[in-house]
């Protein structure tokens, strides 16, 4: 009997040779099927083996070693996975991409008779909350836009994901990416909106040719038409554009700059329509909140914080990778369990959580819950879910300036607190690593009290964030001592 093999398709493994793998597989007899990743990237390229239906995995597989998987053994495939909560993910992997009809069949788009006011009902009482990083409440988002009276409306997925040790969007649109249309179809239904766009960020031409495929049998089926059809717009590369705002100034073909606010998107958004703009995950939940119930969304997490999040653990560790779990579990145990401590064996220093302009974090609030709540109350968010870890050989202070010159390169340059406050910012801190003195501390205290109070979106205001987390927790890096930095 010819052995099924299923070999992912996906950027990363791609990178490191899995087409060659499943061309070496195929020539030597074996049925060769192309999947989704399952997120264990530390593995990849991790191809699976089925025998009487059930899979083993086995990692970090080179074209010239396919003649010897035993060496490569890992385990049975559900055992890897065991201890996640795949409610997002739980399909990635399972199948091909763009196989629409195995899609059908693991339950896709059977909610074509749910109509809109349920919709609505059930992810309002779901608690979803957007997932790229300020965690607004979707249901009442929704709400706003259905309430209004408009000709036209547009449900717009913000797939331009730039945070750094981020990749759960690319990974689903990779790798299920029909759960992404049914997830923008039925935010459509709720709202009342007939057109839809995926702005994918460029970086991503696997995702692109995936997704285009997969719009093209969708509308082949029948599944997209007038009613309801998708748009696929790929960004110019700019990561302010991550923010919805300005996003769509650079959908309508403009420069991409924030919009000032009020109104709200829901009620002027794209081409002055009423327009929900929602992380690519956030809408990729909501298929299965329609078919399970909002309830059932609810019961999973901690409080207010509902559901999963798709943690992206990467930096100094050992397995870096999606790890889609409950809300609730601790950072101690993503660095230490999931991610296996560092890779490097040294103690862990730092961990930055919730992308670029997140906080960082020390092995002192380990015990402290992946919740909206208990993070923001340390200080920090979640983001997007990416945590990225640094062993006990960074300097922090270096970590610090990092932080102002993204700002400065990425900046739409709209506002002044953000264009010129972060040059500012990373000429205050070489001046600080080269030990300028007392007063520049205070310049930068000043400084990024400006930029957080005066900024014009959370570019600015959040770029202080890890700054001033480096600088009370590693003060010795800046060549101070704590209690000092902690008086400031």
């Amino acid at each position: 009997m010819t052995d099924r093999v299923f070999v992912p398709y996906e950027s990363i493994a791609e990178a490191l040779g899995a087409a060659e793998i499943a061309t070496t597989l195929a020539a030597g007899g074996s049925e060769v099927a192309r999947i989704g990743s399952r997120g264990l990237l530390w593995a990849e390229p991790m191809i699976e083996l089925e025998r009487d239906g059930r899979r083993t995995a086995f990692g970090n597989v080179s074209p010239t070693e396919t003649g010897r998987l035993d060496e490569r053994e890992l385990g049975p495939v559900d055992e890897l996975l065991a201890g996640q909560t795949r409610v997002v993910f739980g399909n990635c992997g399972t199948y091909a991409p763009t196989d629409l009809a195995a899609y059908r069949a693991h339950g896709g788009f059977g909610s074509g008779d749910v109509d809109g006011a349920t919709i609505l009902e059930e992810v309002t009482s779901a608690g979803l909350r957007g997932y790229g990083g300020a965690g607004f409440p979707a249901g009442r988002k929704w709400q706003t836009a259905a309430d209004i009276e408009a000709d036209q409306k547009y449900i717009v997925a913000n797939a331009d994901e730039g945070d750094s040790g981020t990749f759960a969007d690319r990974l689903i649109m990779e790798g299920d990416p029909y759960l992404l249309l049914e997830g923008m179809q039925l935010a459509g239904r709720a709202i009342g909106a007939s057109r839809g766009v995926i702005y994918l960020r460029s970086e991503y031409p696997l995702a692109a040719q995936i997704l285009t495929e997969a719009l093209d049998t969708a509308r082949a089926a029948g599944i997209l038409d007038e009613a309801f059809d998708i748009e696929l717009f790929v960004g110019a590369g700019a990561y302010i554009c991550g923010e919805a705002t300005s996003l769509l100034e650079s959908l309508e073909g403009k420069r991409g700059e924030i919009r000032v606010k009020p109104p709200p998107m829901a009620v002027r958004g794209l081409y002055g329509q009423p327009t929900v703009v929602n992380n690519v995950i956030t809408l990729c939940a909501v298929p299965w909140i329609v078919r399970h119930g909002g309830a059932a969304y609810a019961e999973l997490g901690v409080g207010h914080s509902t559901g999963t999040m798709p943690f992206q653990l990467s930096g100094n560790v050992k397995r870096g990778g999606l790890y889609e779990l409950e809300f609730g579990v601790t950072l101690g145990e993503l660095v230490n369990d999931w991610a296996g401590g560092t890779r490097s064996g040294r103690p862990v220093k730092a961990v930055q959580v919730g992308g670029p302009l997140g906080a960082y974090l020390t092995p002192e609030h380990f015990d402290t819950p992946m919740t909206y709540e208990a993070l923001r109350e340390i200080g920090a968010d979640v983001g997007h879910g990416g945590v990225v870890v640094f062993d006990d050989s960074v300097d922090m202070a270096e970590q610090a300036r990092y932080a102002f010159e993204f700002c400065a390169e990425e900046s739409c340059g709209k506002c002044t607190p953000c264009r010129i406050g972060s040059v500012r910012g990373a000429e205050l801190m070489g001046q600080i690593i080269d030990g300028g003195g007392e007063d520049r501390f205070a310049l930068l205290d000043d400084l990024c009290t400006v930029m957080e109070d005066s900024s014009m979106c959370a570019m600015g205001s959040m770029t202080p964030k890890p700054v001033r987390s480096a600088l009370k927790y590693f003060p010795q890096d800046f060549g101070l001592e704590r209690v000092g930095a902690e008086d400031r």
